[in-house]
């Protein structure tokens, strides 16, 4: 399976670096106009999360054998699916290793790296592939991610729109992102005399990782989205301002920051 896998990488990778230079001949909205990358950027991964997200979440309703046996219970599709993500991620990692300098892009350059390595391990081999579309479930939680993003970007925040999606952020935060970790977890610890003893380790640190980075994640989108956004008695020396509501936990929404800008 490696050779094909290996394939649908490379033409996945391209097609993601296509993406980001063929987003560069589209207009860019007014409001986003001085963060252009970014907005290019987040775009092609709302891209990816849709994808990959939605594939994940079908596959595994219409092969719910790839959960009862995430090592070898896998159709000949699902490792595609694996191949287009990490085709994704190292697209990602080049377009901000282009636009960016290591010290802005080294946070997210960890994640992917990680990300990369996990997801490898089931094109390579050809086992594992079961438990890598699972965690694409995260995805789904991805997608409301970037779309708050966006939001942020435009200068859409306050609005009917950011709010259904922080609010949506939340939810699949906890339904596509909290709970999949759990149960990989849950799994990894069950069946770790089955798996070797290196992959529990990378699996181990990957997942601590990412549920450590997503309790962070939602609880700061809880303060910043829900908390933050309640009516307060009007207090001169503590009075907010029209610039702090359209800010991302505290910081100008141009920021970049790892946690709210999380992809996996």
């Amino acid at each position: 399976m490696a050779p094909s896998g290996l394939l649908v990488t490379g033409a996945s990778f391209a097609a993601f670096r296509g993406l980001h230079w063929g987003l560069q001949l589209l207009p860019t909205p007014g409001s986003a106009a001085q963060d252009r990358w970014k907005w290019r950027n987040i775009c092609v991964s709302l891209v990816h999360s849709l994808l990959t997200g939605a594939g994940a979440l079908l596959g595994l309703s219409l092969y719910p054998q790839m959960a009862a046996d995430p090592i070898h219970g896998h159709p000949p599709w699902a490792l595609v699916l694996v191949a287009i993500s990490v085709g994704y991620f190292l697209a990602d990692g080049a377009d901000m290793l282009w636009n960016q300098t290591l010290d802005q892009a080294r946070e997210l350059l960890c994640h992917h790296l990680v990300v990369v390595s996990c997801l490898s391990t089931a094109i390579l081999s050809g086992h594992y592939v079961g438990f890598s579309v699972v965690s694409l479930l995260l995805e789904l939680n991805s997608t409301c991610l970037h779309l708050r993003k966006l939001l942020l970007l435009s200068r859409q925040a306050p609005s009917l729109a950011f709010s259904v999606t922080s609010w949506a952020t939340l939810v699949t935060l906890a339904l596509f992102r909290l709970v999949p970790l759990g149960w990989m977890s849950l799994w990894l610890i069950r069946q770790h005399h089955q798996v070797p003893i290196a992959l529990v380790i990378l699996g181990g640190t990957g997942l601590v990782t990412v549920g450590a980075t997503s309790i962070t994640l939602g609880v700061r989108i809880l303060v910043s989205d829900v908390l933050r956004s309640r009516p307060r008695p009007s207090i001169p020396e503590h009075k907010e301002t029209l610039g702090t509501r359209t800010c991302c936990d505290g910081e100008p929404v141009t920021r970049d920051d790892f946690t709210l800008s999380l992809k996996d």
